[in-house]
């Protein structure tokens, strides 16, 4: 089928009650946008007064609404008698779809991509109009961004063709020499004849050349689709790969007597699973350990709008950073998204849902579960049948039911239903040990805390919750509740369980377990056990990328005499702060850290505590890294006492000050990959040295900012295309003189945009924060903020940027 864009041309209000505008009330007018779309993030935040101020925040306060789109487009006459879809990729939530005014179709979950039949509802060779409702209210336990936030299509077709999703490639015997490609074409005929046609499938390479090709008769039959299985050999294959992720196309052409009746392509690539619990995951005959990172869908400044650009974007930063493995939680993986995958070589594990039957929120999936869990199921396999990036498919997260029996039989029931449709990946579900059994959570809990012999308060409980959580999960009420739950599963999904690695390897020989969420500030001891078990295929931190909402999850904080404010944060608090990169793509110190103990970074790496803070009780979560930033420059604090960290998988490090030696700290997996040095703070020059066997493996340098401060401006690409979902990203950064970054100069920077682009989002990495992402003026953050620009044709786009007491700067990105 014919795919066209729909992405331009719509508009926007808040949702009008028909009545109070036919009385005479005030008429709501729309206004212009372009798609993706995120109506939320353009809601002022609520300022909350007394009960649920605190809860609000795992939304970070944003309230919730009611949006109605429209979008006026013509339709040719020469499509009368055509099959004409529109695909949404996501609406959240609770989308219904007019066309013409007439219903055409509804979708209640907001992560799944849908169709609506709307050729029976278009006025050919005229305009028409569709309307799509989108609503969001108490529905997420995160910020989930609201309205048509991915991309739109219109698919037409004829009455015989390919049917949508209807070219799926399989390659299920590989060798060194030849692989055996798969391609199975699902064909469709509205006519009220049969049809018999030729089936012409092609596979290119990357270069473009045909490698197999093969040709097949297929005859359809009125009402009826027929699949055409087709087997070609593809010689000397190139196999896809984290390392090498090397990609194919096929394309299946129909033809009758008079000519192509329709067209489809896919890329795919050519790779092997296996699995087994002595040599865990194997990709092409390799064991592949999986450096997993958990991470929501929204894009920061951007919101939940879901720009092709901005997910490749993070992709390729997650790469970087050490990470070879993605879980999208906790819903399916945008499309875009995958295909950065499958390009730049990141395994995912897609997951389905947050829920099941026991709501989690209070106007959650889990009401509309029961009727449409097997529709959403079937929407994530058929968007990720051909990407050889998705290895995993998880069917919940953290779900409540699975330590029951009818949970694990529902369990069961989606299991199967995943293997009915894609028996070529695995299946696996993120448990939560301690969930799982919450009916006897109080007891287990008295029981533990009088073993402690201490009452247990948030903040104890948040110091020893990892200790808590693995008590619990290794119980033997948690062994028998959940046994059924994970022997439905091709792998076990554990959510902070680590005490069950060793011990499922005696109970259960022949389970295999992946931790799908883990405390980022256990990554050491974490991964230790992922190399030593060869059952344990992976860990998966929470989180990779830093996120809106869970308001102040990972935030620093420090025992006082005033009470805990809990786990989240009160507002303005914006992000959960447990990021390993913030929202702006900023490497924080703990994936440095990651990084070395993947065995990835031989250079050490400097991390100081602010020192503001020096000599308090750190209370902060597991889910809270140390309030440390990669700075040497702490106006106000000369002379004061400061502590630096420094990472290092060597034996040794030395630290100097200035040149001066203030001697060597043991590190290395022993001492869990880190040292620290107590100092008092002198600008100039901070330096720390990694020793192994006595010889130097490596340094990392830190200069104190000095003398005026500088705005710069620097594109991450200095050619964007006009294309859907192209962006610029522009990091503005305060310096000095020699570029060093100056973390407290912080002020306002203000930007002017003109020519073939517009301002998309804008802000910065602030935790804590009344600014919003839509105006042309944000504060820096540790001396960095970031714009995101959106192109709107051909030609430059000029950002201009100026601050108090720095000068202007401008920079021009060509737009292509």
């Amino acid at each position: 089928m014919l795919r066209i864009s729909f992405n331009d041309g719509w508009q926007i209000r808040p949702k009008v009650n028909p009545f109070a505008e036919m009385a005479g009330g005030a008429i709501t007018p729309y206004r212009n946008v372009t798609l993706p779309h995120d109506a939320l993030i353009e809601q002022d935040r609520v300022v909350p007064d007394g009960e649920g101020a605190i809860e609000d925040g795992v939304r970070a306060h944003f309230p919730g609404g009611a949006f109605e789109y429209r979008k006026t487009f013509f339709v040719p006459q020469e499509h009368q008698g055509k099959r004409v879809f529109l695909e949404f990729e996501g609406v959240y939530r609770d989308a219904t779809v007019y066309v013409n005014g007439d219903y055409a179709g509804q979708r209640p979950y907001g992560y799944s991509r849908f169709r609506v039949d709307a050729g029976r509802f278009l006025r050919f060779g005229q305009d028409n109009e569709v309307r799509v409702e989108a609503r969001v209210h108490q529905d997420s336990r995160w910020y989930s961004g609201a309205g048509i936030y991915r991309d739109t299509w219109m698919l037409v077709g004829d009455l015989v063709r390919v049917t949508p999703d209807g070219l799926c490639v399989t390659t299920p015997d590989i060798d060194r020499d030849r692989a055996v490609v798969q391609v199975a074409t699902t064909l469709e005929n509205d006519t009220i004849a049969i049809r018999t046609l030729d089936l012409v499938t092609e596979i290119r390479d990357a270069a473009g050349a045909v490698v197999a090709t093969d040709t097949a008769k297929v005859t359809v039959l009125p009402g009826e689709p027929a699949t055409a299985r087709q087997h070609l050999y593809v010689f000397d294959p190139s196999l896809w790969s984290p390392e090498s992720p090397s990609l194919y196309s096929c394309e299946v052409r129909l033809h009758d007597e008079n000519g192509t009746v329709d067209t489809e392509s896919s890329v795919f690539g050519i790779r092997s699973l296996q699995l087994d619990p002595r040599s865990g995951l194997r990709i092409n005959g390799e064991t592949v350990k999986l450096r997993g990172a958990c991470l929501h869908h929204d894009n920061g400044v951007l919101g939940a709008a879901t720009y092709a650009r901005a997910e490749e974007r993070r992709v390729e930063i997650l790469k970087e950073s050490g990470f070879n493995a993605l879980r999208m939680a906790h819903h399916p993986m945008s499309r875009a998204m995958l295909e950065a995958c499958d390009r730049l070589g990141m395994l995912v594990m897609d997951e389905a849902f947050d829920v099941w039957t026991s709501a989690k929120s209070d106007f959650d999936y889990s009401l509309s579960f029961p009727e449409w869990w097997e529709r959403d199921i079937e929407s994530m396999i058929a968007k990720d049948f051909n990407h050889p990036s998705v290895v995993l498919y998880s069917i919940g997260n953290e779900i409540p039911e699975t330590g029951s029996p009818t949970g694990a039989a529902l369990g069961r029931t989606l299991a199967e239903k995943i293997r009915s449709l894609d028996g070529t990946r695995y299946v696996t579900n993120g448990i939560n040990n301690m969930l799982a059994v919450q009916s006897d959570l109080a007891q287990m809990s008295e029981q533990a805390q009088q073993a402690e012999g201490e009452s247990t308060g948030i903040n104890t409980f948040m110091a020893n919750a990892l200790d808590m959580m693995n008590v619990i999960g290794a119980s033997e009420v948690v062994t028998e509740r959940t046994a059924e739950s994970y022997g439905v599963l091709d792998i076990a999904g554990m959510n902070y369980s680590d005490a069950r690695y060793a011990l499922d390897r005696e109970l259960f020989p022949n389970r295999i377990i992946v931790g799908t969420e883990t405390f980022p500030t256990h990554i050491d001891t974490n991964w230790k056990l992922v190399k030593q078990y060869g059952h344990v295929i992976g860990d998966f931190t929470w989180t990779g990328w830093e996120y809106l909402g869970e308001a102040g999850l990972g935030r620093p904080q420090y025992l006082t005499s005033e009470p805990p404010s809990g786990l989240l944060a009160p507002y303005p608090y914006l992000l959960a702060g447990c990021g390993d990169i913030d929202i702006t793509g900023h490497r924080r110190p703990a994936s440095y850290y990651r990084e070395i103990v993947f065995g990835l970074r031989t250079q050490p790496y400097i991390a100081v505590q602010r020192p503001e803070h020096h000599g308090k009780t750190w209370a902060g979560s597991p889910w809270a890294w140390s309030d440390t930033i990669s700075s040497w420059t702490w106006p106000g604090f000369t002379g004061k006492p400061v502590k630096v960290e420094v990472y290092s998988a060597a034996d040794e490090v030395e630290l100097l000050v200035n040149g001066r030696s203030l001697g060597r700290e043991p590190a290395g997996e022993q001492h869990r990959f880190r040292a620290e040095f107590d100092t008092v703070y002198e600008p100039g020059e901070l330096v720390a040295i990694a020793y192994q066997d006595g010889a130097e493996t490596g340094r990392h340098l830190l200069r104190s900012a000095t003398g005026s401060v500088r705005l710069r401006a620097e594109a991450d690409r200095p050619t964007i295309t006009a294309a859907n979902g192209d962006l610029a990203y522009v990091t503005l950064t305060l310096t000095d003189t020699d570029g060093t970054l100056h973390t407290a100069a912080d002020r306002t920077v203000s930007l002017e945009i003109s020519g073939s682009g517009a301002l998309a989002g804008f802000g910065s990495a602030a935790p804590s924060t009344e600014e919003r992402f839509d105006t042309t003026a944000h504060h820096t953050y540790e001396g960095r903020a970031l714009a995101v620009l959106r192109p709107t044709g051909t030609g430059k786009i000029r950002l201009h940027a100026s601050a108090p007491e720095c000068e202007p700067v401008e920079i021009l990105i060509i737009v292509a």
